[in-house]
């Protein structure tokens, strides 16, 4: 390796020694804790209680609030707390808010029992996803606007490393509470966890706003805008003002640096997680259909597999340092789903055999911490500072939101693949799905190649 090369490796390796760097670790923790406990490991709980396959699936569409976020992410973004946004500043005063609807919807479905209190569990699962939306809105405006574009591959690599950490503890963590203790206790536990993020929000600065060129035009005619709406209540006029500049503007700013490539960038966000998505809702249900104990579940898809996705990502934020962003995006659309057919095949096997897991896992996660790095700098590089919590709100939406809308079915679907096939291979048709769910990452692995020729002039952040 030459000289150049080694200081441009150490270069990117003194990335992570940044203390807005550091400090995303501890908000990536606070932004993934909620996730798998009203997914994944919500799944296992329910079907440990003897809830069906597609009952599972349809519950699991209560993830569709993060794909709508969106929709209340100009409120985010431009509307003040009373009093906590003049103690923490905006981005802050809307991440405790929301980290405390967390803990308190954790704390609540710890008191459920799935087989008596479902719509309970349901409703407040669903007070937990729209609280970690709305973290996850004002967190990841925290994390574009706290560091300048070369610190955002490191960013997003800390940031997955927390977020990873957390899954670690809602998915291992909260399977062992589960088998050794109770599942109450496990989601207990799991609130209790939630102080993490309200500690550190208190700790940390609120970063400074900067708007990017061109953005002052473009507000300017909220402005005129205002002084064409004539006479009417000052209410209403402040309202419409509201709706343009915090709606309208930013959806016209995206559209405007881009044009009809837009189009494509949104499809292309919208389709690029959809293999892996899709496919999520049914991976524990399958571990337990097979056999495998929740304590295997847990040393081996969720800690061991946490291991893996830790290298995938800082594998992934030094990649992005290095090469850039959208040049790495083809290949981690090809591996997210080629991932799948890892499972696909301990599906055929069809005995748990720990060793196959212990493969797919391997491929699976690293293959999804590595793009998760490349992805989230990616989206990072297509904000306007001047709007970053609705332009992101709007790209994290859109990314999730099919593949979601897939996963609801995904349980009816497999019982259905089962029962054809079931007689043949005793879990063919989990294996008929695994292969269906990679397939779905073909057009998104084609729009990846049209994106990757729009930023073929991109160079890597110095």
């Amino acid at each position: 390796m030459s000289e150049a090369s080694a200081r441009s490796w150490r270069e990117s390796l003194a990335t992570y020694t940044h203390p807005r760097v550091l400090q995303l670790l501890f908000l990536g923790f606070s932004a993934g804790l909620p996730f798998l406990l009203v997914f994944s490991t919500l799944s296992a709980w329910l079907r440990e209680f003897g809830i069906s396959r597609t009952a599972i699936g349809f519950i699991s569409w209560i993830g569709i609030t993060y794909s709508f976020k969106f929709v209340w992410s100009p409120v985010v973004d431009r509307v003040p707390l009373p009093w906590i946004t003049n103690w923490l500043g905006r981005r802050r005063a809307w991440m405790l808010l929301a980290q405390a609807g967390i803990g308190l919807g954790l704390l609540g479905m710890s008191f459920c029992d799935p087989r008596v209190d479902l719509w309970w569990l349901v409703v407040l699962a669903l007070v937990v996803a729209f609280s970690s939306a709305t973290q996850d809105i004002a967190l990841d405006a925290f994390r574009i606007e706290a560091t300048d574009e070369s610190l955002q591959g490191a960013t997003a690599a800390t940031y997955q490393l927390g977020y990873r950490i957390a899954v670690l503890a809602a998915g291992a963590g909260a399977l062992y509470i589960a088998e050794f203790v109770s599942w109450p206790t496990a989601y207990r536990t799991m609130a209790a966890l939630g102080l993490v993020g309200i500690a550190t929000t208190f700790i940390i600065s609120e970063p400074k706003r900067l708007s990017a060129a061109g953005t002052t035009e473009l507000e300017g005619k909220v402005a005129a805008f205002a002084s064409g709406l004539g006479a009417m209540p000052g209410w209403a006029r402040e309202t419409l003002i509201f709706i343009y500049g915090a709606i309208v503007c930013p959806f016209v700013d995206f559209f405007a640096r881009y044009g009809w490539m837009a189009v494509v960038l949104l499809l292309f966000i919208g389709l690029f997680r959809l293999s892996d998505i899709a496919m999520g809702v049914m991976a524990n249900p399958f571990y337990i259909d097979m056999g495998f104990s929740l304590s295997q579940i847990a040393n081996v898809s969720k800690i061991y597999g946490f291991v893996m996705s830790i290298l995938g990502a800082l594998l992934g934020g030094a990649l992005v340092f290095r090469v850039g962003a959208a040049r790495l995006l083809a290949p981690s659309v090809f591996l997210i789903a080629a991932s799948n057919l890892t499972f696909a095949w301990l599906a055929w096997v069809g005995q748990p055999d720990p060793l196959i897991l212990t493969v797919a896992i391997s491929v699976d996660n690293l293959a999804g911490g590595m793009s998760g790095s490349i992805f989230i700098a990616f989206l990072s590089g297509l904000t306007n500072t001047a709007y970053t919590a609705t332009q992101y709100a709007l790209f994290s939406s859109i990314m999730t939101l099919p593949g979601k809308l897939m996963g609801g079915s995904s349980g009816w679907i497999v019982d259905r693949l089962q029962a054809d096939f079931s007689s043949t291979y005793k879990f063919g048709g989990y294996a008929i799905f695994f292969v269906y769910t990679a397939l779905l990452g073909l057009p998104a692995l084609v729009l990846a190649l049209v994106v990757r020729r729009r930023f073929s002039k991109e160079t890597p952040p110095s």
